[in-house]
């Protein structure tokens, strides 16, 4: 008897039957055999490309998790996706695709998925949009996946120091500022990044890469190892193997990213002071699994949530020797302990999170992972704030802030690039609010990110001296006291919209306040004359997700998600 009953998988519909016999001509001309048609198809989607070190080691990491497929007894099929890589996007109007390239990611890995009748799914990604959009298109599908993370890049070493590509930015404030050599400039970005590998701090990227691991999506571990280390790829074997279990078993992505899942994911974001993307990206797939869990949900986690591992951009290590601690076990077994995350989620181990940590403990002999004896700080790396300037929301990383309250005067630019000028040139002042709008979702359109201004502020020694708010986004690399994800945005008429220069803005982060200090009256008067910008797009992508972009408080997504899904892919 065969092993595998393919009446009821989706790949049915192209190897069974003598009106496939067209369709298995095509498999028979890429040198499948009979047996591998009749055996389930697994698509290996990986964010492979030559636009960044992120993405460049994912091919050979694809092809050990087909190999893993392949020993397990499945057939696997091979497919790429795009990326859009924040470090060579940043600071230009390329930022704007970065957000776009999210629903572009999940949306393809759904139509490639759909259109060949793909039974389960490994998914690799290596870049900051890639892998909240690899891991929705598993939320939206729902047939048995796992995700691999590609690997963070090793630091690069320049005079004695190691550097990564935050220092590059950085860098551009200290030669503006007069601090920094063009001749030690041009000479630290020859080292900045020595290899393959996404951003090495908790950018990001490894924000996600833990997320994906805390959620129960990935394998233990195997967010740790960096993407030059060649025994990466027995993560990626086991991946493929892993999901063929998981097919046999029927086990599926919604049945792990439950509620309480999404609840773990976000306390091990504050835990690392990770990334104010994640309030972005949580609720993004949330929506695709159908469960509610909005920025208010995660800010929630965030507020009980102590910091505890030592990490860039706050902190002092990195991505690598946080795997050398233990990695993400570790600081599970920690939160575990301590009763701050849900130990009995399913994972794609087929066992418990709980089953997962036996016999994982926290090592005496490292200081990356801390005790909950012993946490950075007692508040969480990351809050979320509500008050009249953002009745929505907005969020700020706060770990390694010594302070985390700012109160000044406006001075309002209406896109990044009118910002980033002012400040390569000095024309700001000490104890200032800088309001970058305009910036969000449907605003700009695509949400950039503002690490160029916020690195050139640290480069000119004045982080800690202005207060940065904006609608857009913010890059996981950032530091200082920086505020994003304003809503609604300035588009939509939210209250940054109205903002002029010289108003009060109030920041308490203990408190989880963003106030603008204007009368009620002078803010509507304001508002009659107040009309949305023409963003400038009058066609192609950018135009098309600006029209049906939502919130960023709700994830900034762009269908209406699992709640209003009708048929579920997993079941044609």
């Amino acid at each position: 008897m065969p092993r595998w009953d393919k009446s009821k998988l989706p790949s049915r519909h192209t190897t069974m039957g003598p009106e496939r016999a067209p369709h298995r001509s095509y498999y028979y001309a890429m040198g499948l055999g009979t047996r591998e048609i009749e055996q389930p198809f697994v698509g290996v989607a990986s964010c492979w490309n030559e636009a960044a070190p992120c993405n460049t080691a994912l091919m050979r990491q694809a092809h050990a998790a087909s190999t893993g497929v392949k020993e397990a007894g499945a057939t696997p099929r091979e497919f790429c996706t795009i990326t859009v890589t924040d470090g060579i996007a940043m600071g230009h109007e390329g930022m704007k695709s970065s957000l776009v390239s999210r629903e572009v990611i999940a949306d393809s890995v759904e139509l490639t998925m759909r259109g060949h009748c793909y039974d389960a799914l490994v998914g690799i990604a290596g870049c900051d949009k890639s892998l909240p959009g690899m891991m929705m298109a598993m939320l939206r599908l729902n047939v048995p996946s796992v995700f691999l993370y590609g690997g963070s890049i090793l630091p690069g070493v320049w005079r004695g120091k190691e550097v990564n590509v935050r220092d590059m930015f950085e860098g551009v404030g200290a030669h503006a500022a007069g601090n920094m050599s063009l001749e030690d400039l041009c000479d630290l970005e020859k080292h900045a990044c020595p290899g393959d590998g996404a951003c090495g701090g908790q950018y990001t990227a490894n924000t996600m890469a833990c997320v994906s691991e805390a959620i129960g999506l990935a394998l233990p571990l195997s967010a740790a190892l960096p993407a030059v280390f060649e025994s990466r790829d027995a993560y990626a074997a086991a991946s493929g193997k892993a999901v063929v279990d998981l097919l046999e078993r029927n086990i599926r992505p919604r049945d792990i990213c439950t509620r309480e899942a999404f609840e773990n994911a976000a306390i091990v974001v504050a835990a690392t002071g990770g990334s104010t993307n994640a309030g972005l990206h949580l609720p993004a797939m949330a929506h695709e699994a159908g469960v509610k869990f909005t920025l208010k949900d995660v800010a929630a986690a965030f507020k009980k949530t102590p910091w505890l591992v030592d990490l860039q951009p706050g902190g002092k290590y990195v991505a690598k020797q946080m795997g050398e601690a233990g990695g993400v076990p570790a600081l599970l077994r920690v939160l575990l302990d301590a009763g701050l995350i849900n130990g009995d989620v399913m994972t794609v181990t087929g066992r418990t999170l709980r089953e997962n940590l036996t016999g994982v403990s926290l090592r005496t002999d490292q200081d990356v992972i801390r005790p909950m004896s012993n946490p950075l700080t007692e508040d969480g790396g990351v809050v979320g704030l509500w008050g009249s300037l953002a009745p929505d929301g907005a969020i700020v990383k706060i770990a390694g802030l010594k302070e985390i309250a700012f109160r000044g005067p406006a001075r309002v630019f209406d896109c990044e690039e009118d910002c980033f000028a002012a400040v390569s040139k000095r024309q700001y002042k000490e104890g200032e609010v800088l309001v970058i709008r305009y910036e969000g979702p449907r605003g700009g359109p695509g949400m950039r990110e503002m690490l160029s201004t916020t690195a050139a502020l640290y480069g000119q020694g004045m982080g800690d001296k202005v207060a940065l708010v904006t609608d857009g986004r913010f890059s996981g690399a950032t530091r200082g006291f920086c505020i994003g994800h304003i809503t609604p945005e300035a588009q939509l008429g939210g209250p940054v919209a109205l903002v002029q220069d010289g108003d009060v803005i109030a920041i308490d982060a203990k408190t989880g306040r963003i106030d603008l200090e204007v009368p009620a009256a002078a803010l509507e008067e304001r508002r009659r004359a107040w009309a949305p910008r023409d963003n400038g797009f009058g066609s192609g992508a950018l135009w098309k997700y600006a029209q049906g972009v939502g919130p960023a408080h709700l994830g900034a997504v762009t269908h209406p998600g699992a709640e209003k899904e009708q048929r579920q892919y997993a079941d044609v």
